[in-house]
């Protein structure tokens, strides 16, 4: 790859990524760069041997005689939209903390509110890591819900979702929706996210102390109940409850609302976001999920499963 490829450089401004990425032959560039570093490679035989029809933005295999483009075999492939729209999506999505709504997105490209919505989903789902890394060192764990209450129901959580979240101070989150608080959805969450070389985990009192310290992680606690933030050690969990005024900030901000359905992309995106925030290359990075990702469907997505919204 070029070193002075506009895909390698750092913090792209909002101007200088127009700029670079203006016109389908610099996006498709681009994208060429990112799939195959090493030059040009058949899909279906591994070739090299290619050459290039330049009039539709295709290459043909000199030994299979197999006729591709960039977008074949990607996320891009099934789509009518043009890259320079998709990579305006991509770098708003990575480049706004509070997230961007699908409204936006339509006003910004041009597009229907169909084509917005389903172009945010299918880059929230390449923005979801696959066999994420244990957190370990100094790990914050605690649980919030998400909804708001539906008027005449007596029950104040009667529509809310519960999410549980674990944070490394000072290095990556990670969240889940779950279907109930506490239980095995807890601790399996834990077991999952955070190693057993962690060397202190912080809650609050939902958690008995010591209940998540084994011979070499210890457990403290804080007591909100009693009005505890911040204990003697730097015992608090200020970091986690941080993650949390940010997400609900992006719903009521950004999004509004959003489905039960969803929530677990929405959760997805805010952490890749999160755990990219020191980053330089974010953009280039989530364009490569975005080649690698496996197809989303539309209907998949619009599928009546879980489809109730979550107000805030």
């Amino acid at each position: 790859m070029a070193a002075n490829s506009p895909v390698e450089s750092e913090h792209l401004t909002v101007v200088e990524m127009m700029q670079a990425y203006g016109t389908e032959d610099a996006c498709h560039e681009a994208l060429e760069e990112l799939r195959w570093p090493n030059g040009v490679e058949c899909p279906k035989c591994s070739s090299r041997a290619i050459s290039r029809i330049r009039a539709r933005r295709q290459y043909d295999c000199n030994k299979c005689r197999h006729q591709f483009s960039v977008r074949v075999g990607t996320i891009f492939h099934d789509s009518h939209l043009p890259l320079s729209k998709w990579f305006v999506a991509v770098y708003m999505m990575c480049e706004s903390k509070k997230g961007i709504s699908a409204n936006q997105i339509k006003r910004m490209l041009g597009v229907s509110y169909k084509t917005a919505w389903y172009l945010c989903h299918r880059i929230r789902a390449a923005m979801k890591e696959e066999m994420p890394e244990q957190l370990r060192g100094h790990v914050e764990i605690d649980d919030t819900w998400i909804g708001g209450v539906i008027e005449g129901k007596p029950n104040r959580f009667n529509n809310k979702e519960t999410v549980i979240g674990a944070v490394e101070r000072g290095g990556r989150v990670r969240m889940r929706h779950v279907p109930t608080r506490g239980g095995r959805g807890f601790r399996k969450f834990i077991d999952q996210n955070v190693s057993d070389e962690t060397e202190t985990i912080y809650t609050d009192q939902y958690w008995d102390e010591g209940s998540l310290a084994d011979g070499n992680t210890k457990h403290r606690t804080v007591n909100h109940g009693r009005r505890e933030w911040v204990l003697p050690g730097d015992v608090h969990t200020n970091t986690i409850e941080g993650v949390w005024s940010l997400l609900k900030r992006s719903i009521t901000g950004s999004y509004h609302k959003l489905s039960k359905k969803h929530l677990q992309a929405y959760l997805d995106e805010m952490a890749w976001r999160y755990n990219g925030r020191e980053n330089p290359f974010l953009f280039r990075d989530t364009l490569v999920e975005l080649i690698n990702a496996e197809r989303v469907e539309y209907r998949t997505l619009v599928s009546p499963r879980e489809r109730g919204s979550l107000p805030m």
